[in-house]
């Protein structure tokens, strides 16, 4: 939560502090610091996970910057200002500008880039959610959006059980005035927004492995041994969708089972390793047989035509 605090309240404030408060003396120096600082409001915007502390701020750190740029502008339009610095501290605040544009548009192209589909086989599903709406905290093809692709690295032996699960795609509810959850970050899981959402059938298939008897945890505990939890694997031609951290008792079909799509799953909980409510949701190839069960080939996925990335938002089927 401090880090949240830092990236996501503190610098995007100091940084619009500095724009607005302490514009640069000279044009170069005025448009480098409007450029880098839009940068870095950028980047932080596609980079961080804005389930905390609301998914619309970066659109208000966008106005403010906005209003910054014309407010300076404006004020300094009238006044003859040198084209470049003319003192040592101008020239260190140009720097300084061109370090932030460096790094926004660095930061920045990597998360846009995440938003490319991956080198894989894409599998497309329907919208596997009921009435809500919904904010993609993991997803995409880069690690910076996306921080399931660390196990794609099997040279990391703890990797190898979860390796199905690289392309996956985690997803956090939107309440009232879109936010997660009542309060900052409360223990009791009923009062995340995505609790007991409905979960449907994303695919026509066979149920492979079901289960829904494990406890759903007080925040932030976890259980990072069983780390699907209560869960629904849907074979679907030559592809499985995991449904994972779904709520205990919900789940009404078993292995074996044929579902059409929009069949009833059951509902998202907090169990196994999740530190808080969330659907976690992939598509991989089936796992060899004898070996863990999330351990096959990791395959894309598209979301009613959608590949979601970090920052994407998604609404539940109606009715």
């Amino acid at each position: 939560m401090a880090l949240v605090l830092l990236t996501q309240v503190a610098v995007p404030l100091a940084l619009l502090a500095w724009l607005f408060l302490l514009p640069a003396g000279s044009l170069a120096g005025l448009v480098l610091q409007a450029a880098g600082t839009g940068a870095v409001l950028f980047a932080l915007a596609r980079v961080a996970q804005w389930a905390v502390p609301v998914w619309w701020l970066p659109w208000v750190y966008a106005a403010l910057w906005l209003a910054a740029v014309l407010a300076v502008g404006l004020r300094r339009g009238a006044d003859g200002q040198p084209m470049m610095p003319d003192t040592l501290a101008g020239w260190a605040g140009l720097a300084l500008s061109v370090v932030l544009l460096g790094l926004g548009g660095w930061y920045g192209a990597k998360a846009l880039a995440g938003k490319g589909l991956p080198p894989v086989e894409v599998v497309d599903i329907a919208n596997p959610f009921g009435p809500g709406r919904y904010l993609v905290g993991h997803g995409g093809s880069t690690p910076l959006v996306n921080g399931h692709m660390r196990t794609l690295d099997l040279s990391v032996e703890r990797f190898r059980p979860w390796h199905g699960q690289s392309y996956a795609v985690d997803f956090f509810g939107l309440g009232r005035w879109g936010l997660r959850a009542r309060g900052w970050q409360p223990t009791d899981p009923a009062a995340y927004a995505i609790f007991g959402a409905e979960l449907r059938a994303p695919c026509a298939g066979t149920v492979v492995a079901a289960e829904g008897e494990m406890p759903d945890f007080e925040v932030p505990n976890e259980d990072t041994v069983n780390r699907l939890g209560n869960h629904v694997n849907l074979r679907c031609g030559g592809a499985e969708i995991v449904l994972a951290h779904m709520r205990q008792g919900s789940i009404p079909v078993a292995p074996g089972d044929r579902v059409a799509v929009g069949d009833r799953l059951g509902e998202v909980g907090n169990s196994g390793a999740s530190t808080e409510p969330h659907l976690h949701i992939h598509a991989q190839r089936p796992a060899p047989e004898g070996a863990p069960p999330i351990s096959g080939e990791p395959l894309g996925l598209r979301i009613d035509g959608r590949f979601l990335v970090r920052g994407d938002r998604l609404s539940g089927a109606s009715g």
